[in-house]
């Protein structure tokens, strides 16, 4: 047999291996999801939260402080409801979560809704009124400013108060968003079977934006945490 026969007959070999480590590179990337992690999270899916597990490690990864000063906050160094283009002609962040967060609503021209129910994450409590809904910032805009945001950017404060990507906008009940105001989980916590998806909530957006936690807040959170089954 000439050597041009052999190597004829050796390719096949070679492309049967290539074949192989390219398909299991593709297995691994897609089962590690390391793919999901470089092109980002995606801007039409829900908003990606830290499973109960993972909470807990975040948590204990979190910078335990003294609560900051209030001195120099103003909810105006937090752009908030700022254009929403993605949700439609007119609508603005508010108006978006509004509409992402209750089952059947209709809008109008100006993205108003005119009709639709919301469950409130809060209390469980169904709203057929979006006049009876708040859209809540998980982590309240003075308790971030206490926590680290009064060192950020205009910008990132903006980008904060507007996040519909992490789950720091959520549509609630009035009564309850007024009872929390800007408490922390040591201060102020929904009914007990909502405390998992809260406290996870909460560590998701401070972990994400590097906000630190009191000394109360991470017992309460670790408390609520325990809940998750």
């Amino acid at each position: 047999m000439s050597t041009g026969q052999q190597k004829n007959q050796r390719t096949p070999m070679w492309i049967t291996v290539v074949a192989a480590l390219i398909l299991g590179l593709g297995w691994l990337v897609f089962e590690s999801g390391l793919l999901d992690r470089v092109l980002g999270p995606d801007p039409t899916g829900s908003a990606p939260v830290a499973a109960s597990g993972e909470a807990a490690t975040q948590l204990d990864e979190l910078a335990v402080e003294p609560a900051g000063s209030m001195d120099g906050y103003s909810r105006d160094h937090f752009d908030h409801w700022t254009s929403a283009p993605d949700a439609g002609k007119n609508c603005n962040t508010r108006e978006a979560v509004l509409e992402r967060d209750g089952d059947g609503v209709r809008v109008d021209n100006a993205c108003r809704a005119t009709s639709g129910s919301w469950v409130s994450g809060y209390t469980g409590e169904t709203l057929d009124d979006d006049g009876d809904v708040d859209i809540d910032h998980m982590v309240p805009l003075a308790n971030a400013w206490r926590s680290g945001a009064d060192e950020w950017t205009d910008e990132r404060r903006e980008q904060f108060a507007n996040d519909r990507q992490l789950p720091q906008l959520t549509a609630v009940d009035k009564s309850s968003n007024r009872a929390k105001g800007d408490k922390d989980p040591s201060q102020w916590k929904p009914v007990e079977s909502a405390w998992c998806d809260y406290a996870t909530d909460w560590v998701t957006v401070k972990h994400s934006y590097g906000l630190s936690i009191t000394s109360a807040e991470k017992s309460a959170l670790h408390e609520m945490l325990a809940t998750c089954g």
